[in-house]
């Protein structure tokens, strides 16, 4: 598949585009009345739909045929870490992991965290710029920064893991994970979590793990993780 994919979430109760989009499909692309294009809700379908109003602040469209397209993975897989300094570093993260294929991401705020605020609305684009550029269905979750002791008391049904380099005993991720179960991946921010905040994970359920033998930097930690995660659930391995 090689089209143009249009990101409109409510198309199906609405048959109107969003505005930057309606100005992509009309005033750049050039589409008219009549062409038909490809929309995706990002929430696991994609439209084939007819133009009926080219407008570029509000380009109608008529659903012509409804495509499901489910996650080649039937986990829930939630990566939960804290952004680094550099902006740049947390964006790349953002798009790779969408392309590889995460369902939701959690921004901390931890004891030593660098980033005490990241912009969503940015995140939030190249959330949606990767889904297409991929050829995905879904968007990931974004939440906002929580604080990690209120983040390790949300329920989680699956198994929780922390990676960190404190040294003590630790599983490889591909050890420590029972195929089939949610997952999720907890990772501190470039000046590493507390022993107060390693241990106070512990108390609700989090499972230290290794991701191999190498320092990582934070955002390449938590791609690993991914990464290592798909080849065993998803359409990577």
């Amino acid at each position: 598949m090689d089209k143009t994919i249009f990101f409109a979430p409510d198309i199906l109760s609405d048959q109107t585009l969003p505005q930057e989009e309606s100005a992509h499909c009309i005033r750049v692309l050039r589409k008219k009345e009549g062409d038909t294009i490809y929309i995706a809700d990002g929430k696991g379908h994609f439209f084939d739909a007819e133009i009926i109003e080219a407008h570029q602040k509000h380009c109608v469209v008529n659903i012509i045929n409804t495509i499901d397209e489910p996650k080649p993975w039937s986990n829930n897989l939630h990566i939960a870490f804290a952004p680094t300094k550099n902006m740049d570093r947390v964006e790349w993260f953002a798009e790779k992991a969408t392309e590889i294929g995460i369902d939701r991401f959690s921004p901390l705020l931890c004891r030593y965290s660098e980033r005490k605020e990241i912009k969503l609305p940015r995140i939030e684009k190249i959330l949606i710029s990767a889904m297409k550029q991929s050829q995905k269905s879904f968007v990931p979750q974004l939440d906002e920064m929580t604080a990690l002791a209120d983040f390790i008391r949300q329920p989680f049904d699956g198994q929780k893991f922390i990676a960190h380099c404190y040294p003590q005993e630790k599983k490889l991720l591909k050890d420590a994970y029972t195929h089939g179960g949610n997952v999720l991946i907890l990772i501190g921010p470039e000046g590493g979590l507390s022993a107060d905040e390693i241990a106070m994970t512990a108390n609700y359920q989090f499972t230290d793990i290794l991701l191999g033998p190498r320092v990582l930097r934070t955002e390449t930690t938590a791609l690993t993780a991914i990464t290592a995660l798909q080849v065993r659930l998803g359409d990577l391995g």
